[in-house]
C-alpha cells in the first residue's frame, strides 16, 4: 500500500453515502450510551487495526461494557460484550434500513437494549427520513471502503504527529460520524461567548477558542479529498496570510475561511507527510500569533515537554 493512495470521490461516492449513514446509526448509539465529554469527545470513532471502533461503552447498570467495531477488512459489523458474548453480520448487501435492524438485533443478543431519541440521519439531505425507511442507500464496494479505512489510518498517524507538537489542551485524533472527517483540535482555554441562536451541537464544540486540523473525503460542495485547517473564532487577517505550501489556499466556507490542501497535490510529491505537517503548522502558527496564543509555552518538540528529557533524548 503506497502512502496516500488515490481515493477519488467519484469512484466511491455511493458507497461513501451508505457507509456514512451506517456510521451515523452506530454513532447515535454511542451518543446514547456513553458518558458525555466536553466538546462531544465521547461520540467520535477511533482507528483500529481493522477498521473503526466506538471504544467500550457501559452496559445497563454499569456492570460490564460493550463495544461496536466496523471491520473494513472482512467487512462486518462486530458487537462484543465484556462477558464474552459476541455477534457480527456482513456490511455488504445491506441497505441503511436493514443495517439498522441488524444492528439493534445484534445489540439485543449481547444484552444491550437501545432506544434512540431520533433514529434519523443528522445534518444530511435525508435527515427527515427514519433509518428504518432508507432502502435507497445500499451501495457498498468493499475495495473502496477498505481504501477509505487505509487512508484514514495513514492520515491518523500524520495528525498524531502534528498533535505531539502541542502540550496544551488538545482533543484526541478522532473520526466524526457527523461530517465524516478525521480531525484533531488545539484549545487556548479562552471562553467564547456565542449568540443564543447558535445550535447546541455547535455551542459545545466551539465553547472555547480552537485551531483545528483534519482531513475529509469530499462532498457535493467540495468534490475531492483534502487536508484542511481553520481557527474558530477566526482572528482578523488570518485569510491574508498564505498557508504553506504554495498549492494550499484559503476558501470561504460557512461564513469563514478554511485552509485547504488538495490530497492529490500532496500524494505525488517527494515528501507527502512532511508537506502535510508543514501545512498544518503554517496555519497554526499564523492563527495562534494573531489570536495571542502562548506558542512557545505550549510547544512540545518531538512530543517532549520535560527539559531534561529534551536535552538527553538524542543520547538514547
Amino acid at each position: 500500500m503506497e502512502l496516500f493512495p488515490p481515493i477519488p470521490l467519484a469512484r466511491w461516492q455511493e458507497s461513501k453515502a451508505t457507509v456514512h449513514r451506517f456510521a451515523q446509526v452506530v454513532g447515535k448509539i454511542r451518543l446514547a450510551r456513553s458518558v458525555r465529554r466536553n466538546h462531544w469527545w465521547n461520540v467520535p470513532y477511533y482507528l483500529t487495526g481493522r477498521g473503526i471502533t466506538t471504544r467500550p461503552m457501559a452496559m445497563a447498570g454499569g456492570a460490564g461494557t460493550f463495544c461496536v467495531d466496523f471491520d473494513f477488512v472482512d467487512h462486518r459489523l462486530v458487537v462484543c460484550a465484556s462477558d464474552g458474548r459476541s455477534v457480527s453480520f456482513p456490511l455488504t448487501g445491506q441497505s441503511v434500513a436493514s443495517f439498522y435492524r441488524e444492528t439493534l438485533d445484534a445489540l439485543a443478543v449481547v444484552g444491550v437494549p437501545v432506544s434512540l431519541a431520533r433514529p434519523h440521519p443528522f445534518d444530511l439531505p435525508d435527515a427527515g427520513r427514519p433509518f428504518t425507511e432508507d432502502t435507497e442507500h445500499a451501495a457498498y464496494d468493499p475495495f473502496w471502503v477498505n481504501r477509505y479505512w487505509q487512508v484514514l489510518g495513514q492520515v491518523n498517524l500524520v495528525l498524531e504527529e502534528s498533535a505531539a507538537r502541542f502540550c496544551g489542551k488538545i482533543s484526541p485524533v478522532h473520526h466524526f460520524w457527523h461530517t465524516f472527517d478525521i480531525a484533531v483540535t488545539r484549545f487556548s482555554g479562552r471562553v467564547i461567548d456565542q449568540p443564543p441562536t447558535v445550535d447546541p451541537v455547535t455551542r459545545e464544540a466551539y465553547s472555547r477558542e480552537v485551531i483545528s486540523a483534519g482531513f475529509w473525503f469530499g462532498d457535493d460542495a467540495f468534490p475531492g479529498p483534502a487536508f484542511y485547517s481553520y481557527a474558530a473564532p477566526e482572528p482578523a487577517g488570518l485569510a491574508d496570510r498564505p498557508p504553506r505550501p504554495a498549492a494550499a489556499r484559503w476558501v470561504e466556507r460557512n461564513g469563514g475561511h478554511l485552509a485547504v490542501l488538495d490530497y492529490d497535490d500532496v500524494r505525488g510529491g517527494p515528501d507527502p507527510r512532511g508537506t502535510v505537517l508543514d501545512f498544518y503548522e503554517s496555519v497554526y502558527e499564523s492563527a495562534a500569533r494573531l489570536a495571542g496564543w502562548n506558542i512557545g509555552g505550549e510547544a512540545s518538540p518531538g512530543g517532549v515537554t520535560d527539559p531534561v528529557a529534551a536535552r538527553t533524548s538524542t543520547d538514547r
